[in-house]
């Protein structure tokens, strides 16, 4: 278990717990009450912790190396029944965005997300989950084939943006996400977005126009990430802290100002502490967003969303 910074008075405890408990099944000394102790007092201090966390403290619950990635959601949602797609038809398929078809229940929806990397090896695999212009003509191109056969879309924004280098430029990284936004607006079918970790930038908006826009709770939603922000504002990362608050980046945030539908709740600890209860809770807001689009006819789900984000940026402070 890797515990973060501001975790470390729950490690402690835990260790605490962990000797307590040794020595009673080492020893004939009874530390029950001992253990009940430790135990009362550990769950106060994570609802204490967990409770109070800062937007900072949130960006980094969304890059917890142990937090679930988009294959693990589709995995734990759909089990066998999901087929990955690949390729974009033209240069070559981005393993930084992954797609296919999958059902929950007995609807098939089309899947798409940015998927990471577990280790140095599948980090370097996946791109860190940047997507070249590729990634994105791919996942435009599953989208349109989800439109073509009627299947409603969930995509799986987990991002740090979309990849900067020379190459990606070179094949047109900002039409394609460009392309993606103006394809996505006028789908014809129900479209559910999702962040589940990191929405940073264009990166995230590639695959982030939808009738429904939800967040998990410790994930965040911005134009730019903390660090980024703080090296053009501050020419030094050492102001990510105050970036991130000044960013209003946080589920509650994005909901205030209306840029997101709703938060998916996560467990107390965030969605890696307890993976069962968070894809519970993500299957349980697929279906009933599906369900509250499902009925809509393709011309009322075009004008709504137009009219959604037409009405966005009105902001009084």
């Amino acid at each position: 278990m890797e515990y973060l910074d501001f975790e470390i008075p729950i490690k402690e405890l835990e260790e605490q717990l962990d000797k307590c408990q040794v020595i009673g099944e080492e020893s004939d000394v009874d530390v029950t009450e001992t253990c009940k102790q430790i135990e009362k007092k550990l769950k106060e201090t994570k609802k204490d912790i967990y409770k109070n966390l800062t937007p900072w403290q949130r960006v980094q619950l969304s890059r917890h190396p142990n937090r679930p990635y988009t294959l693990d959601y589709i995995k734990a949602l759909c089990g066998d029944s999901f087929l990955e797609l690949h390729g974009d038809r033209n240069v070559k398929d981005d393993k930084a965005m992954i797609g296919g078809l999958g059902k929950i229940g007995d609807q098939t929806y089309m899947f798409i997300g940015q998927q990471k990397g577990y280790n140095t090896k599948t980090r370097q695999y996946r791109n860190f989950g940047m997507a070249n212009p590729e990634g994105y003509r791919k996942a435009l191109r599953l989208m349109k084939s989800a439109e073509k056969f009627g299947l409603p879309i969930v995509t799986f924004i987990d991002t740090p943006g979309a990849y900067p280098g020379l190459e990606a430029e070179e094949r047109g990284q900002g039409e394609a996400i460009a392309r993606n936004i103006l394809e996505m607006s006028r789908l014809k079918v129900p479209v559910i977005c999702i962040v589940i970790g990191e929405g940073a930038s264009g990166g995230a908006l590639g695959i982030g126009v939808g009738d429904k826009f939800l967040m998990l709770e410790n994930a965040w939603f911005s134009v730019i990430s903390p660090e980024n922000c703080s090296s053009i504002l501050w020419r030094s990362w050492e102001y990510k802290e105050q970036a991130a608050d000044a960013l209003k980046l946080t589920a509650k945030d994005s909901k205030r100002i209306k840029v997101i539908d709703d938060i998916i709740k996560e467990p107390l600890g965030g969605a890696h502490s307890d993976r069962e209860t968070t894809f519970k809770a993500v299957r349980d807001a697929i279906i009933k967003n599906y369900e509250e689009l499902k009925n809509l006819s393709p011309k009322e789900l075009v004008n709504k969303r137009m009219d959604k984000y037409a009405n966005m940026g009105v902001y009084k402070g």
